[in-house]
């Protein structure tokens, strides 16, 4: 049974807010899924937790009870009035676009043993932000965000299956990623049109090696170029003598398409390959 927060409702009508199609405005109003969220990302008073899009900030209140600080980045100042209504006293909100903040600056101030993200990602820029994410060079913990299903289906994505694309071999290649829950749309406000899920990333300790982790990309991203052709078709411009000799270490050939390899294979595939090849 749903727990819908009807204070938060209350303050959102009685504030006249309104939701921004531009912004992917669609705020949790159920108890039950923040709590979850909470005590299945184990954050304690040790950590320091950024969010993205604190919305009317139901999730962040929570956040702000349970770590040592929590920094919260909002793109819309008119939900000022609702957020430092709400939140504690260890909460900074900073009304700005997260994509052009330097986070390493923003955190510099605290003091914390534990770094987290904790956010229910706006549908629209969620695969920007989780780059932004990984292309800042910080330390991150733990990630853990609520996307949509069919989105977070591609996050952590296997091998040999419709949803693994190039963006789950990149993700694969630097964290462990697991689904901590799903989410219904009902437990939103308004309602999306989509169901959510929660997943969490973990950064892996023992990454796979790469000589070129620029070359490794590319070739990620031209392998799945035409996600129906094969990588004779894909990746013509390359060394094909030296992918197919690679490729019949593991019993494969030319024909094969990229959803079937493993990052693995993908990392064997460009090691072998020559400097501007």
């Amino acid at each position: 049974m749903e727990h819908k927060d009807t204070t938060l409702k209350q303050e959102i009508e009685e504030n006249h807010f309104n939701f921004k199609k531009k912004y992917g405005q669609n705020f949790i109003v159920d108890k039950n899924i923040i709590h979850s969220i909470i005590k299945k990302s184990e954050i304690d008073k040790e950590t320091l937790v950024i969010e993205i899009g604190p919305g009317a900030g139901a999730l962040t209140v929570e956040l702000g009870r349970n770590a040592k600080n929590v920094i919260a980045y909002e793109i819309d100042e008119t939900l000022k009035p609702i957020l430092e209504k709400n939140i504690t006293p260890n909460t900074e909100v900073i009304y700005a676009d997260f994509l052009k903040r330097n986070i390493s600056e923003d955190i510099k101030k605290y003091n914390y043993k534990k770094l987290y993200v904790i956010a229910n990602l706006p549908y629209y820029i969620t695969t920007p932000i989780i780059i932004k994410l990984i292309e800042t060079k910080i330390n991150f913990d733990k990630i853990v965000v609520m996307v949509q299903k069919e989105v977070g289906d591609r996050f952590k994505a296997k091998p040999k299956t419709k949803e693994y694309n190039s963006l789950s071999v990149f993700l694969n290649y630097y964290f462990n990623i697991t689904k901590l829950l799903d989410v219904s749309r009902n437990v939103f406000m308004p309602k999306p049109n989509v169901d959510s899920i929660v997943v969490c990333f973990t950064k892996k300790e023992n990454k796979i090696k790469v000589t070129n982790e620029e070359r490794f990309f590319k070739l990620i991203r031209d392998s799945f170029k035409q996600k129906r052709k094969n990588l004779r078709n894909n990746l013509k411009e390359y060394n094909l003598e030296k992918i197919s000799k690679t490729l019949s270490k593991y019993n494969l050939d030319l024909t094969v398409r990229a959803e079937a390899l493993p990052i693995e294979i993908f990392a064997d595939i460009s090691n072998s390959l020559e400097e501007n090849k």
